[in-house]
């Protein structure tokens, strides 16, 4: 008789202010049919890194499954992305652009099929001031629209648009950064840098057109312009940016980032503070997640 594998589900029940439940019981049954035995870890935001790791030492699990948005993935690739473990990504947070880059589909059987058993990609990882991002990190607006929608009581994509236009609306001044990456320095006014690791928000904005998720590089992406119409359109996924002259994109695999005051800052979705100072530098192929056979 064939030996039951334990697979491990972490389910975020707040991420997307969505039931979840209808999700968990598919996976529940998608595993009692592949002879999987699921333990199941619902994340409280109290201690959820250190409880993940002695699941997965205590029973050593091949894949694990997320339930959530991308900050969800993150906290796992942050606990045990470095184990011989692949994760399985199931989209259902308020931000899931991961799951658009890694190009899963919409369909909650398909997912769960992938994540069970389809094959997987080693995907690098950025260390931004010592805290890892697997998706898209920045400073400036787009921070401040996150850390505007944390402290809003309206979840969803109405809380979401809600918020982008009051960020727009009572706008900071613009910020100076210098950026030094490739030998190279790079001093400017901005409203908002990203680091990416990969091409899409969750929102499904194309913010780095040239993002590749395993080459061993990440891009720092500029966007210059002081124009809030333009800012505005970025966000709403109006904007193509590989054909604007008020957008930089450098490509490294190590550079510093700092600005002449204190900026919003983001990591995967998650507010981190202000500071103006980011140390990044590139973790390559830190983790193994599931994708989609190609065919």
């Amino acid at each position: 008789m064939e030996t039951q594998k334990e697979y491990l589900l972490v389910v975020n029940p707040i991420a997307g202010g969505n039931d979840k439940t209808d999700l968990i019981e598919a996976a529940r049954e998608y595993a009692k049919n592949q002879n999987v035995l699921l333990i199941e870890y619902e994340t409280t935001g109290k201690d959820d890194e250190s409880r993940i790791k002695e699941l997965y030492e205590k029973h050593k699990p091949k894949r694990v499954m997320v339930a959530g948005g991308d900050g969800s993935v993150k906290m796992i690739a942050e606990a045990i992305g470095h184990k011989d473990v692949i994760i399985g990504v199931l989209p259902a947070g308020s931000a899931n652009g991961l799951s658009v880059d890694l190009k899963l589909p919409e369909d909650v059987e398909e997912n769960l099929e992938i994540a069970f058993n389809g094959g997987y990609m080693e995907m690098d990882m950025v260390s931004i001031n010592d805290k890892k991002s697997l998706h898209l990190s920045d400073i400036g607006v787009n921070a401040e629209l996150i850390r505007n929608y944390e402290n809003s009581s309206l979840r969803g994509k109405l809380g979401y648009m809600l918020q982008a236009f009051n960020t727009l609306t009572e706008l900071r001044d613009p910020f100076h950064v210098i950026i030094e990456a490739n030998g190279n320095t790079v001093e400017t006014k901005a409203r908002m840098v990203v680091i990416a690791n990969t091409q899409r928000y969750g929102t499904g904005v194309t913010i780095n057109p040239v993002g590749k998720m395993d080459d061993g590089k990440f891009e720092i992406v500029i966007l210059k312009s002081l124009d809030v119409f333009f800012i505005g359109r970025i966000l709403a996924g109006k904007m193509p940016l590989d054909k604007s002259e008020d957008v930089e994109i450098i490509s490294t695999d190590e550079a510093l980032v700092t600005t002449d005051v204190p900026v919003c800052f983001q990591i995967d979705g998650e507010f981190c503070g202000e500071t103006d100072r980011l140390d990044i530098k590139i973790l390559h192929r830190q983790m193994k997640v599931a994708v989609p056979d190609a065919t």
